[in-house]
């Protein structure tokens, strides 16, 4: 009888100890929940890129009109964007151009040309409280983008860098384009080129809860 009433006091200890850890579990996630003060302001992500043509290198600015992110809201907006990632669909590519010819232009020759071609996708990781770093994938290459990053006192987040096209195996993909576009991109030297550098910048907007 007596082993028999101190497996039972075990078993009641035991359970009260699982009840107390789970307890504790759920609460450290209602704190953490209920600490997480930031997030995103719907449709408020803006990509936005510079291309350069001819030798003079003139820019060609465009924009993508669809950017999917998911994220982590966190109690401060570094922690909500350190690990945001995002999804751009290449359909939702716009450079204004009035003829609308520019841009199936560069989705056919530019990138159809590449593996993996509807999206492109890619991580931020935070570094300081300047620089961080986009774990980009383009063309089956997953590569590191380095842009610096600035929260303005309105929680405006703005993101600056610059892509190496060679980074992503896309120097194929940039031949194609500039012989499709080979007149245009012909300066006052006669030279046709398309340079293997992009300029991005990108934006969004954070709310506090």
């Amino acid at each position: 009888m007596k082993k028999l009433h101190l497996a039972a006091l075990a078993l009641l200890i035991i359970t009260a100890f699982s009840c107390k850890k789970a307890q504790k579990e759920e609460e450290k996630t209602e704190a953490k929940a209920s600490t997480a003060t930031y997030s995103l302001v719907q449709d408020s992500t803006d990509v936005r890129f510079t291309a350069y043509k001819t030798t003079d290198k003139v820019p060609v600015g465009g924009t993508f009109q669809q950017v999917e992110v998911t994220y982590t809201a966190g109690e401060t907006p570094k922690e909500t964007i350190d690990g945001l990632e995002f999804t751009i669909p290449v359909s939702s590519l716009f450079t204004n151009d009035p003829t609308n010819i520019r841009d199936p232009k560069i989705i056919e020759f530019f990138f159809n040309k590449m593996v993996e071609t509807q999206n492109i996708t890619g991580k931020f990781s935070l570094k300081d409280a300047k620089n961080c770093s986009v774990t980009l994938s383009m063309n089956g290459v997953s590569a590191e983008l380095p842009m610096e990053y600035e929260i303005t006192e309105d929680n405006h987040v703005n993101f600056t860098g610059v892509m190496d096209l060679k980074q992503w195996d896309a120097l194929n993909a940039l031949a194609s384009l500039n012989e499709a576009c080979k007149i245009l991109h012909t300066g006052a030297d006669g030279v046709s080129k398309t340079w293997d550098e992009v300029a991005i910048n990108a934006s969004v907007w954070l709310t506090q809860q």
